[in-house]
């Protein structure tokens, strides 16, 4: 039997909830989530931020939901050294072990993350069809938001040629990104950013099956610029 991953969540005022609840629902019992919560109001700028982070760190894997870019940065040093990876999604976050995707949706295979990997990241989904017809969505890894798994019910009856689109517009309804963030180098919001990363997993699945629909656009799955920091 698989002993469960050991997965740490750094979290401020509850900025990580809705994806620790993803975690737990969708996870199938393969991990041991602990939440360390900084809800104290915090300065601009943190020069020391040792009476923040915890001492010590036993983890098999960090998730960095922080929202103070210097406890980000203190962090992923401090996991560098005791070479624990990071996934810190949408972080400017630069240090060795640390994964910065667009957003958790945009997380690729590095194939460093043990189980989180397995189950969460970019999107990699199976589908039936039935009549011309969406019957079944299988979602074999998603968002940890849940949002991958919540559209896959929204989808089914819908017909094969508008289902990637659709599915992209209902990732969006659930998506718990920041929809005013702006990433230049993408050319979209992280929320516009999951929708299109949706959209080409059900091209795939489509394809799969002989169905074509079009050419996937951008949306590609990627741990960031410059994919893993070192």
């Amino acid at each position: 039997m698989t002993r469960p991953q050991r997965i740490l969540v750094f979290q401020q005022k509850g900025s990580g909830e809705p994806k620790i609840a993803g975690l737990r629902k969708y996870g199938e019992g393969l991990y041991h989530i602990e939440v360390f919560s900084i809800d104290e109001p915090l300065p601009p700028v943190l020069d020391d931020t040792r009476g923040y982070l915890p001492e010590t760190i036993e983890a098999d894997l960090v998730l960095d939901y922080l929202k103070h870019p210097d406890l980000s940065e203190d962090l992923a040093k401090k996991c560098g050294a005791l070479h624990i990876p990071v996934v810190a999604s949408g972080k400017k976050v630069k240090a060795p072990g640390v994964y910065i995707p667009p957003t958790c949706c945009g997380l690729a295979r590095p194939g460093r993350l043990g189980l989180y990997e397995e189950r969460f990241g970019a999107p990699e989904i199976d589908v039936v069809l039935k009549n011309g017809r969406i019957d079944k969505v299988f979602v074999r890894r998603g968002a940890p938001c849940g949002a991958t798994w919540e559209a896959a019910q929204k989808i089914e009856g819908w017909p094969a040629e508008e289902a990637a689109v659709r599915y992209g517009l209902e990732v969006q309804y659930f998506c718990v990104a920041d929809p005013s963030g702006w990433d230049p180098l993408y050319g979209k919001s992280p929320v516009h950013f999951a929708g299109h990363v949706h959209k080409r997993a059900m091209v795939k699945a489509l394809e799969r099956l002989g169905v074509v629909v079009g050419a996937p656009d951008d949306g590609e799955a990627t741990d960031g610029p410059g994919r893993l920091c070192v």
